[in-house]
């Protein structure tokens, strides 16, 4: 495998801050990175997920469409929110994404001239459209994810033990549910943001309530927070190698597709800022909209605000590169496994740092 150049990019950020938001980094021509190794690279940055832009489709007549792969550090996932809208912004802002010829960075590092506002990003889960609002005199980049699929309740006493809570701190008001737009999340509503920040999960009844509802991440919600936002919301993946996630796009997609059914915001249209990722020391912030189309099904929308711009800190990768916020074993460790044999570390990669996708 030849040496691939990445980016390293803060996705959901707050107020453009450096070091908040999750993080992300985006390796470039990566049709030539086999899974194997792609997984060890993500694991080898120690971030929630890693994309690998394998090159623009030649049946987007734009140029604007690509096909990438998204890994987490148990395996390649379909779908996830941080990676798509980052990928999207390196593609947009760095990498030409309006043209057809490839996706080599520019020499200069500038953005190119007269980027689109709509990309199109093949995923597993199918093609994902991004596109830029202006708002305020700022960029927004906002996607829609698939139809939310809502799956079934699950009982108060089942979920609570499993986050060490008790079940009164469950609100009953709305039902416990699985929801998925590509990724599935079990949505558990709490009454108060102190019972959000004393979540954990809890063995041995976090591994009983997988048993039992399947692999799901779970995101604990409250109304109202501790930074001006509307929600206040933890997400935990300890499954798949994340214990606990600084942003969650997909989940945050979930639980608009979740508010607007059950109406625990109110009757109607959904849109509010959503706040993850202080307990980690990496606040983050997300926006969320959601509404019925003219057949009646949910729609979903995730947004962060604003784009990256380069910085002047590329360096070449000579070893590890760190995320912040540290990772555990997974409790599915089989899936984990290491390739010893096989050359994959981030030696020789080309790193680049970019500024923040803004929110």
């Amino acid at each position: 495998m030849t040496g691939h150049r990445f980016h390293v990019v803060d996705v959901f950020t707050r107020g453009g801050e450096r070091f908040t938001g999750n993080q992300l980094a985006v390796f470039h021509d990566a049709a030539d990175v086999d899974a194997a190794a792609a997984l060890a690279l993500t694991r080898e940055t120690n971030f929630s997920e890693c994309t690998f832009v394998d090159g623009p489709r030649a049946d987007d007549g734009d140029g604007a469409g690509y096909d990438v792969r998204i890994f987490d550090p148990a395996e390649e996932i379909p779908f996830a929110g941080h990676p798509t809208l980052g990928t999207a912004a390196v593609l947009r802002e760095l990498v030409g994404g309006g043209g057809g010829g490839g996706v080599s960075e520019r020499d200069t590092g500038d953005p190119p001239d007269g980027p689109p506002d709509d990309l199109t990003l093949h995923l597993g889960v199918g093609p994902i459209d991004v596109w830029v609002e202006a708002r305020d005199g700022r960029e927004e980049y906002w996607m829609r994810q698939i139809t939310p699929d809502l799956g079934g309740s699950v009982a108060p006493e089942l979920v609570a033990p499993a986050l060490g809570l008790d079940a009164a701190d469950v609100d009953r008001r709305a039902p416990v549910r699985s929801v998925s737009t590509g990724l599935p999340t079990l949505v558990v509503p709490l009454t108060s943001v102190a019972a959000v920040e004393r979540a954990a999960t809890t063995d041995p009844a976090y591994t009983d309530l997988l048993d039992a509802v399947g692999e799901h991440n779970l995101l604990v919600v409250a109304r109202g927070g501790v930074d001006g936002g509307d929600l206040h919301a933890r997400v935990f993946a300890d499954y798949a190698g994340v214990p606990e996630d600084p942003a969650t796009g997909s989940a945050a997609g979930c639980l608009a597709g979740w508010l607007l059914e059950h109406g625990w915001l109110g009757d109607g249209p959904v849109a509010a800022t959503v706040e993850q990722g202080y307990e980690l020391g990496r606040p983050s912030r997300l926006r969320i909209r959601a509404e019925r189309d003219v057949d009646g099904a949910p729609a979903v929308e995730v947004g962060a605000a604003s784009s990256p711009s380069p910085r002047d800190d590329c360096c070449s990768a000579g070893g590890r590169t760190r995320g912040s916020h540290a990772r555990h074993q997974p409790r599915h460790a089989e899936r984990l496994q290491h390739h010893p044999h096989e050359e994959h570390a981030v030696h020789g990669e080309q790193r680049d740092r970019l500024g923040p996708v803004q929110l």
